[in-house]
């Protein structure tokens, strides 16, 4: 188990901090709250086109380089390409607005956000484009490979140190690394106590890919998104959490974070209150032993809260 801060990223020797700040769903005071969670100490900032916050998440950043309290090259800076641009005519052009609404002159990483290659829908009408159009979601013909190979480009043009994917399963990871010049820096999926996927971390790693999890509280971010959210018990109110984290004299939160990092798993974690945000990156001063470990292995149901069913598209994108 590891104490370490930072993951390193193969090919360019980045470090990656273990825990950054999640932007899904920060959705008022956005400058202000980004600015906030550099100002108390995270270095990684994990965006996306499709949270719809990019100018504010950038104004955040900036404000907190234009006073001094970091320097650019001491963030890491995430963010994804959403599914309408995967076309090979506009990934370049998606990465140009991501950094234009940033206002920064490259990211640390840039993520596919899903393998999914949704209809293109011109960002005039609308962006990012939708999952759906007239309700049923189109697939573009615009294949992996073609996508990759422009992902690579954007690391040549010197837009993104590092490139990634996220909610990937195994066959189509197996697939890209078989033409990849620059493999996937990192995996990021969804990974908690209810949602281990143990097999896939495993695997991924041993083809040199680290890991981040998203969603690392488990149901919380999903209430008023799916069934299962609702009627499973929250992992902050689970008795066995809450137990750990009595005995650690941490928070169910911090437990919660510290289960992954200590499996070497970079976490993400969003909060709006500044109180929580120092609580949830003060978690290297403790470790889970193995009985505490044992235990929360035991709560693993294959639960999965960020389906597209959850969203009303019913496409079996994990089987």
């Amino acid at each position: 188990m590891s104490n370490q801060q930072y993951l390193t990223l193969d090919r360019t020797n980045d470090k990656m901090p273990i825990i950054g700040f999640g932007c899904w769903k920060v959705e008022e005071n956005v400058e202000e709250t980004v600015y906030t969670a550099i100002k108390n100490g995270y270095r990684l900032i994990d965006g996306a086109a499709v949270y719809e916050n990019e100018v504010g998440v950038g104004k955040g950043i900036n404000r907190a380089i234009s006073e001094g309290i970091v320097k650019r090259e001491d963030l890491f800076v995430v963010s994804k390409l959403w599914n309408t641009y995967h076309n090979k005519a506009h990934v370049r052009a998606a990465m140009d607005r991501t950094l234009k609404d940033l206002n920064l002159d490259y990211v640390d990483l840039y993520i596919i956000h899903f393998p999914v290659p949704c209809q293109y829908v011109d960002p005039k009408e609308q962006y990012p484009g939708p999952w759906t159009i007239d309700g049923k979601m189109k697939i573009e013909k615009s294949p992996m490979h073609e996508l990759w190979a422009e992902m690579e480009k954007l690391v040549d043009a010197g837009l993104a140190r590092n490139i990634g994917i996220s909610n990937f399963n195994c066959q189509i990871i197996m697939d890209l690394l078989t033409y990849a010049k620059y493999k996937p820096a990192t995996l990021q999926i969804e990974l908690h106590p209810y949602l281990q996927q143990r097999e896939l971390v495993k695997w991924v790693k041993e083809q040199g890919l680290q890991v981040t999890a998203y969603s690392s509280f488990g149901p919380s971010s999903y209430v008023k998104l799916t069934k299962d959210a609702k009627t499973v018990t929250p992992l902050f109110e689970h008795d066995m959490i809450k137990s750990i984290a009595d005995k650690h004299k941490k928070t169910p939160a911090q437990v919660l974070l510290r289960w992954a990092i200590d499996q070497e798993i970079a976490v993400i974690p969003k909060s709006m209150s500044s109180d929580r945000m120092k609580s949830n990156i003060d978690v290297f001063d403790f470790k889970l032993d193995e009985k505490d470990h044992a235990d929360i292995k035991k709560l693993d149901e294959n639960l999965r809260f960020n389906s597209l069913f959850a969203y009303g598209i019913p496409v079996p994108l994990f089987n």
